[in-house]
């Protein structure tokens, strides 16, 4: 098994693009504030690998895989399209933006634990945006 088939991070994400958020009514927002799977439709396994990040199950045409040329920005924060109210008021609530130059804006909420509103978004940022660091 070569280096690149063993994914140095894994987890599980519920996902969107930031145009399928802005497409969501007011009801769909109440209810995401119940559960953020009436927003988010998208889901499956995530892995980061030394030459690709892969969402897997991403549409029905399968795996979305973006190299490091394929990612703008990394970054956690609430926005207009997911704000505190419906991502709860810890900062561990804050969705994950990747800024793709395939998709457009991509929201995830990796490892999600509802009950208690966190996902591990803040410790994938830090390993992405060190993953998109030029070597030097």
């Amino acid at each position: 098994m070569a280096a690149t088939d063993v994914p140095t991070d894994h987890g599980t994400y519920i996902g969107a693009t930031s145009a399928e958020l802005s497409r969501k009514t007011t009801a769909d927002k109440l209810a995401g504030g119940v559960s953020q799977q009436a927003l988010f439709l998208r889901r499956g396994n995530i892995a980061l690998y030394t030459d690709r990040l892969v969402l897997m199950g991403w549409n029905d045409a399968g795996d979305l895989v973006l190299r490091r040329a394929d990612i703008r920005s990394a970054r956690a924060r609430f926005t207009e399209l997911y704000g505190r109210f419906i991502g709860g008021l810890l900062n561990r609530g804050k969705p994950l933006i990747l800024d793709t130059t395939h998709a457009g804006e991509i929201y995830l909420l990796i490892n999600r634990r509802e009950f208690i509103e966190t996902t591990d978004d803040l410790e994938w940022v830090r390993v992405l945006n060190a993953w998109l660091a030029p070597v030097s």
